[in-house]
């Protein structure tokens, strides 16, 4: 495994020029190890100036110093089939996750939790963040959200204590690249079909996501979606203490909670009223969390507080406008079909949607799409690079294709009447047209105030 100790001296190689990547190097340069940068593809001249001069960079391609370093450091998102990690492997070079590393940093005493799933990884990170922070409030000690949800773990270390709480939100890049990660409370959520393209299959995506809890030990704590048939399947090879969650009547494994339309009712007997977060799959959220905070010693009453205080996340079936009797709905989020599937299902079926649809295609197919289309949705408007492959998978639905996110707005605001929904739900990835889905979602916020600023001031 990662020993910051064996390493101190050496010569590390970090494959990928992004926000992780410049975390990590600057993690593994304040301990001592000489750090070369390596980025395949051409960056503007202004990213990493910020970093020390003697953390060496290249761009535009990897040269024969990388293979000098002792070990990489591997950014996630880098396709485990690129030509450098094969080579990498056959040369016998060590290579870590940014996030098994930065683990490795981290102080002794630290309480360490992990989240993932395809779907409710950021929500379910949240409100178990906010549980641990009202926990904690008063006293010495710290709770560090991060992972995928924000800031690499590699930015936190240096400010961790001995005694704070680590929330990591890890996603199956993350884990496709960790060997020896190991939480002391590990969470998975749901698994259905996402990423396809970069794992190379289901069967390696399901792989990956079984790596959060694959080091976990007797005492350890694994909370796991008791219906989720994927999750149980992985949950039988755990050794540690499996806790089970489901809103279904029919599930797998016993659970320790169920809903019973207003509380969440545990087996211990604790009840607790879920946040205010629309739609069943937050009730599941929530379920995930509190199970984790309660094995981990939180009091029933503090997980309440939390939930009573929670906000909504932004991008996540975000409702940000209302005007001449239409509701706007950011879920810029929703990088697959799942979670679009989810963000349909927490409307009525009273098909006064319209949909924005499109981006950079994921690899699964949107026929699953069919059904919730004829049930819930007035239009569906479709964007990006996977309109074509959209409307080859769904024949006969009426699309209207609009290419780009601000002639979707133009379009739909034009058309919707009162009583319609809104809804920016693309189920593919944002690169083609943004940078992130937060950009997407915030542009497409903009792009709605921007019109209804001007059609109120037109008015006046």
């Amino acid at each position: 495994m990662f020993k910051p100790q064996m390493w101190k001296g050496k010569k590390a190689g970090v494959l990928g020029l992004g926000k992780s990547g410049q975390a990590v190097a600057l993690l593994l340069h304040a301990c001592g190890i000489e750090v070369l940068i390596s980025e395949e593809t051409i960056v503007r001249p202004t990213v990493g100036k910020s970093l020390p001069p003697d953390i060496k960079i290249e761009t535009g391609g990897h040269t024969a110093a990388l293979f000098e370093c002792d070990f990489w450091v591997k950014s996630p998102g880098i396709s485990p089939r690129t030509p450098i990690l094969i080579e990498g492997h056959k040369r016998k070079i060590p290579v870590y996750s940014e996030l098994e590393t930065a683990v490795a940093f981290l102080p002794k005493g630290v309480r360490l939790f992990a989240v993932s799933g395809t779907n409710g990884k950021t929500t379910t990170t949240s409100l178990l963040g906010e549980i641990l922070k009202t926990q904690n409030a008063g006293t010495d000690h710290h709770v560090w959200v991060c992972g995928n949800i924000g800031n690499p773990v590699s930015l936190c270390v240096g400010k961790v204590a001995p005694g704070d709480d680590v929330v990591i939100e890890v996603s199956s890049y993350q884990l496709e690249d960790s060997t020896y990660f190991r939480p002391q409370f590990a969470c998975l959520l749901n698994i259905t079909p996402d990423h396809l393209e970069h794992h190379g299959g289901m069967r390696n995506y399901i792989k990956a996501k079984g790596k959060i809890f694959k080091n976990q030990r007797a005492n350890d704590v694994f909370v796991v979606n008791g219906a989720d048939v994927s999750c149980v399947e992985l949950a039988e090879k755990a050794k540690s203490r499996v806790i089970a969650f489901s809103t279904y009547p029919k599930h797998l494994l016993k659970t320790a909670v169920f809903f019973d339309g207003d509380e969440l009712v545990f087996s211990d007997g604790h009840q607790i009223r879920p946040p205010q977060l629309k739609g069943m799959h937050n009730v599941e959220n929530a379920m995930a969390a509190a199970l984790m905070a309660l094995q981990a010693g939180v009091s029933a009453d503090t997980v309440q507080k939390a939930f009573n205080n929670f906000q909504p996340i932004e991008h996540r079936i975000e409702q940000f406008a209302y005007h001449r009797g239409v509701v706007y709905v950011n879920d810029s989020k929703a990088t697959n079909l799942d979670s679009t599937i989810t963000a349909l299902k927490s409307f009525e079926k009273c098909h006064n949607i319209w949909l924005i649809l499109g981006g950079r295609d994921k690899g699964a197919s949107y026929e699953v799409l069919r059904p919730y289309l004829q049930d819930y949705c007035k239009h569906v408007l479709t964007i990006g690079e996977a309109m074509d492959k959209i409307e080859r998978e769904l024949p006969g639905y009426p699309f209207m294709r609009c290419y780009t996110l601000d002639k979707a707005v133009q379009v739909a605001m034009n058309g919707a009447v009162q009583g319609d929904v809104v809804l920016l739900s693309p189920a593919c990835a944002s690169f083609d047209q943004f940078k992130s889905f937060e950009d997407r979602g915030r542009v497409f916020k903009r792009l709605v105030d921007a019109r209804v600023f001007k059609e109120r001031t037109e008015k006046k």
